[in-house]
């Protein structure tokens, strides 16, 4: 498929996750089969003041394409700045516009799922950005700001016509934050709506999911957010469930913790290691979701400080659990 110019080879997308989905995750999960990544969600705001810390979050991993930068933000001059700013420092394939982030912090200000509130506003700020930069603009958003007003299908609509290349719908609204079940109906209401692609977010935890969520609303791609915590092999999982091959099982804790130390060694190599450990404390504990017994070693997990400490928990997990 194609978002404008960018040609995707690949019908699985890694969602933008705060505080999850930075340069060392998402190559990970590139590896394993995400075709297309984008980074967590980036204030404008900050972008605009040359925020260093901020600026840390734009890193890309080597060969990260088609990639994305998500920006967020309610004014239109200053996303369309930001995102002329990411795109000079990433080289990036694709701007995409946060408007679908539920949180109390990010809503308040009138940012993020907010905006579904006001889809003029949304719009004004979409053709911003697609005037200000040359490559595909696209949106992410959700099923609406509570169940009174369930407006994707409108707000899709008029961020076509602001010129946005595709859109990506998580099919809760605001209101449900990540709680109950996924409307996948309005997702294919969207898709019936508009010309352009569609991205599908919402309840994909296994590799069935991926294939029902496509088949069910004719979405152009389906996007996996949290069942792919610990788990980026859900990916590779869903890939051969799309193929119609055999899904393969999860790799053997042995692996599975391999994996994990190479993630944290990414991540401290491109953010500090103190930084990158303590962010690998709730990574770990996602990574032995399930393993009986191992209640002992996330205790020691959410202690760790050092590298060496991800290695002295990682000899005793594999010396006592696999």
């Amino acid at each position: 498929m194609y978002i404008g110019t960018v040609r995707i080879d690949s019908q699985l997308a890694l969602a933008p996750m705060a505080g999850v989905t930075d340069v060392a995750f998402r190559q990970i999960c590139a590896e394993l089969g995400a075709g297309y990544t984008c980074t967590e969600l980036i204030s404008s705001k900050a972008l605009c003041h040359h925020d260093k810390k901020t600026f840390s979050l734009l890193q890309q991993f080597p060969g990260e394409h088609p990639a994305a930068v998500q920006i967020f933000g309610s004014d239109p001059a200053c996303m369309a700045e930001a995102a002329q700013i990411a795109l000079e420092h990433t080289g990036a394939d694709i701007i995409d516009l946060n408007m679908g982030c539920p949180m109390g912090k990010i809503v308040n200000n009138g940012d993020g799922a907010a905006l579904m509130k006001d889809p003029d506003k949304a719009g004004r700020i979409a053709e911003a950005v697609v005037r200000a930069v040359a490559v595909p603009v696209t949106a992410k958003f959700r099923r609406g700001w509570d169940m009174g007003s369930c407006n994707c299908v409108d707000f899709a609509r008029t961020l076509e016509q602001a010129g946005v290349s595709a859109v990506t719908v998580h099919g809760r609204t605001r209101a449900q934050l990540y709680s109950g079940q996924a409307d996948w109906n309005c997702i294919r209401a969207v898709k019936e709506a508009v010309s352009i692609p569609v991205i599908a977010n919402g309840d994909i935890w296994k590799a069935e999911d991926a294939v029902r969520i496509l088949q069910h609303t004719k979405a152009d791609m389906a996007m996996i957010g949290r069942g792919c915590f610990g788990d980026p092999w859900l990916f590779q999982r869903a890939q051969a469930a799309l193929e119609g091959r055999p899904v393969p099982p999860p790799p053997p804790l042995a692996q599975r913790c391999a994996t994990a130390v190479r993630q944290f060694q990414l991540s401290a190599a491109a953010k500090g290691e103190r930084v990158a450990v303590l962010e690998a404390r709730r990574h770990y504990c996602w990574y032995l979701k399930g393993v009986p017994h191992s209640s002992y070693y996330k205790e020691q997990i959410v202690r760790m400080e050092t590298l060496e400490d991800v290695y002295r928990v990682t000899k005793g997990i594999e010396r006592d659990l696999t």
